[in-house]
């Protein structure tokens, strides 16, 4: 074989040979989120978050939910996810057990918090949280110590109620007190706001609360965490963008970045029932 020939087939061997090696993997991210209604329509929320975040950074992100409370902060702590969108009290827990790093909050009308409110079925006689006393409860997540700080700042507790059970989602709370299965329950505010028109009432609620916060996991690179939070924060509810926070909740307004300390609120009012 001439000299020639034997560089040329030298040369179809190493191109093949790099043909077989496995591609390099763009960067990924997956995002969870503490499950605040069931699974579909958790994933029909995050799906233009992802889309945008992947457009703005360049970065894979996926959607991962999560059963419940406890298992998005396994999640998050373990790094099944590398940012997740957490409870206040997630958030807290999520930090204490593996150190966590809060990245941003979401605003409504440009302010971080949120306020826990009590509701019942309107109409009825059921006018002030006090007036829930011998009567049916329902809560979220059971290891949601907000809710049980929040109603207790109300002053009522769960040896007050009849009965008292955990709905797991906002929307199932809202929906049984409707229909009549409950006579009161817990909220979020904007939840509540949804439902105003629907058969709801509130007759109670907590001041401004420390917001629910996107979490990362304290080993995710700097470089991705740093791409993720300039996208957040140049999230606007205007032009294209505003449809992507309509969809996730159609309260909010953009994005702030947040510290750890921000949660010390929260981790005073928790910890009673810790």
């Amino acid at each position: 074989m001439s000299r020639s020939k034997q560089i040329i087939a030298g040369a179809a061997v190493i191109l093949s040979s790099l043909s077989c090696l496995p591609a390099v993997a763009a960067e990924s991210v997956t995002i969870g989120s503490v499950a605040m209604d069931i699974p579909v329509e958790m994933i029909k929320r995050f799906e233009p978050l992802t889309h945008y975040l992947s457009d703005k950074t360049g970065i894979s992100v996926t959607f991962r939910p999560s059963a419940n409370l406890a298992s998005a902060v396994e999640d998050l702590g373990k790094n099944q996810t590398q940012i997740s969108y957490l409870t206040p009290v997630a958030y807290v827990e999520a930090h204490e057990k593996y150190q966590a790093v809060p990245l941003v909050a979401p605003t409504i009308n440009g302010k971080p918090d949120f306020t826990l409110v009590i509701v019942a079925r309107n109409p009825s006689k059921i006018m002030t949280p006090m007036d829930l006393k011998g009567k049916r409860f329902a809560f979220g997540d059971e290891k949601a110590l907000l809710q049980k700080a929040a109603v207790a700042s109300m002053g009522l507790k769960s040896a007050d109620f009849s009965k008292f059970a955990y709905l797991k989602h906002y929307d199932n709370i809202a929906k049984a007190v409707i229909a009549g299965d409950f006579d009161g329950g817990i909220l979020k505010d904007t939840v509540a706001d949804e439902f105003k028109n629907k058969g709801l009432k509130i007759i109670g609620t907590t001041p401004p609360l420390a917001s629910y916060v996107f979490a990362v996991n304290k080993d995710t690179p700097k470089p991705i965490v740093d791409k993720l939070k300039v996208a957040f924060l140049s999230l606007k509810n205007k032009g294209a963008d505003a449809a992507v926070l309509a969809a996730f909740d159609s309260s909010y307004d953009g994005f702030v970045a947040i510290e750890d300390k921000d949660y010390d609120q929260i981790r005073t009012l928790i910890a009673p029932f810790k």
